[in-house]
């Protein structure tokens, strides 16, 4: 698409980078079919080429009538609001789920647009102060560990007394387990995240056992926020804070020769390997960034280099256990690593059972579930109707957002893979 910048855009950073990305899209329209906003209201402002178009058009500085549309986007016009509020309605109600990407044929960069997008029509388009107040409350909670753990405690103590459409929300206490202290000689590092620690402090401590089986120490480092939530909220500064501190935090295990920064949420992960590309205009952490984002590991990618390496296969399992497998969209669409754990399962013995849409998001998103609520259940909804079609005993994912949204109205268990795999692979060796 041909791009006409208005004067206020034309010479800045974003505008130029914005220009490029939706050059780049023909409007061809083969991504809506996989969007999930676009499946459940068929609404072609809410599919990614309706929101790109709009992003044009307001970077354009027009607006939006029956005139200024080509013959592809002939769908209803927009309400009687501005421009910039409309677009900012259609961005909100975007997962960030990057599907759109996977299928499109010419490569467009969609997840980069919509930052841009979001971060430029939120300095046009002031919100509601009730809206902004909830916006700054989930921030201020969410990404402060300490704050999220206290808040979830004390649900948890009076879980038992709470409604059931609140009982729901709060997840029950789970238990950490052991953390190997064997010393060996490869040492790497997880990323502990701001509200993995309290919700399902299990997960590092399973990736650790099963790194331990390898020969690979697995060190916690201090939790925090990497800073993706404030990013997919549209506060680029408050973002670019928590990266840079995050940076601080990891670099001195960088220098004392770390191998590998793993994660075990993929919504992490996602991040940690954009941050070479979202720092790369600061000169004072440009290097530092791009570092982080080469150590950056997924669970997964490790457990996969480590197990073709390893000798001998995995006892079979006396029972087989029938899993469903929901790949979260920062590990297949973000991560481009669609099909790795899948291989991993199979070769612990695991049945997975094939499920429709594997592509479609779960609606959790990060704060997607607490902004959009009701679409966020919506969604989870028909991924759940997915997922248990043909009877799995459980429920995999790779993902603690994804973890938490499921497990809230599943009637089977929802765990992290890599409990899975640390429960069937054979004890390590002393």
């Amino acid at each position: 698409m041909k791009v006409d910048l208005a004067e206020q855009y034309r010479d800045t950073p974003l505008g130029r980078e914005a220009e490029t990305l939706i050059r780049a899209c023909v409007i061809c329209g083969q991504c809506e079919p996989v969007c999930p906003t676009f499946r459940l209201l068929d609404e072609g402002w809410d599919g990614p080429r309706g929101r790109i178009y709009l992003t044009k058009l307001f970077l354009e500085g027009k607006d939006a009538d029956a005139t200024s549309l080509p013959p592809a986007l002939s769908y209803k016009m927009l309400e009687g609001r501005s421009l910039a509020a409309n677009l900012q309605l259609h961005l909100d109600r975007c997962l960030s789920c990057r599907s759109c990407e996977t299928s499109c044929p010419q490569g467009v960069h969609y997840g980069r647009l919509l930052d841009i997008g979001r971060e430029l029509v939120e300095r046009s388009a002031p919100r509601p102060l009730k809206e902004r107040l909830v916006r700054r409350a989930v921030r201020g909670i969410v990404t402060h560990p300490h704050r999220f753990s206290a808040l979830l405690r004390a649900g948890q103590t009076v879980r038992r007394l709470l409604p059931e459409v609140w009982r729901a929300r709060v997840p029950e206490r789970r238990a950490a387990g052991t953390w190997p202290q064997r010393t060996h000689a490869r040492r790497m590092l997880a990323w502990q995240g701001c509200v993995q620690p309290a919700l399902a402090p299990d997960i590092n401590a399973a990736a650790a056992r099963v790194l331990d089986r390898f020969g690979i120490r697995l060190d916690p480092a201090a939790d925090g926020c990497c800073g993706v939530l404030s990013h997919h909220m549209a506060e680029a500064g408050e973002a670019r804070r928590r990266m840079r501190q995050t940076i601080d935090a990891l670099w001195p295990h960088i220098e004392n020769g770390i191998e590998a920064l793993v994660l075990t949420a993929s919504g992490c992960g996602m991040h940690f390997r954009d941050y070479g590309a979202l720092l790369d205009d600061d000169p004072a952490y440009r290097d530092k960034a791009r570092r982080v984002s080469e150590l950056t590991r997924d669970i997964a990618e490790i457990v996969l280099d480590e197990w073709k390496a390893a000798p001998g296969e995995v006892p079979p399992l006396q029972s087989v256990r029938r899993i469903a497998f929901q790949s979260s969209c920062s590990l297949q669409h973000g991560e481009k690593l669609n099909g790795v754990v899948e291989k991993l399962l199979r070769r612990a013995g695991f049945r997975l059972v094939q499920v429709t849409y594997p592509f479609m998001c779960c609606g959790a998103a990060g704060a997607y579930s607490l902004l959009q609520r009701e679409m966020s259940e919506a969604l989870r909804e028909r991924k759940l109707e997915t997922l248990l079609e043909r009877h799995p005993a459980e429920i995999a994912t790779a993902n603690i957002g994804c973890l938490t949204h499921l497990a809230a109205a599943s009637p089977v268990p929802v765990k992290h893979w890599i409990e899975l795999l640390d429960e069937v692979l054979p004890p390590a060796s002393a």
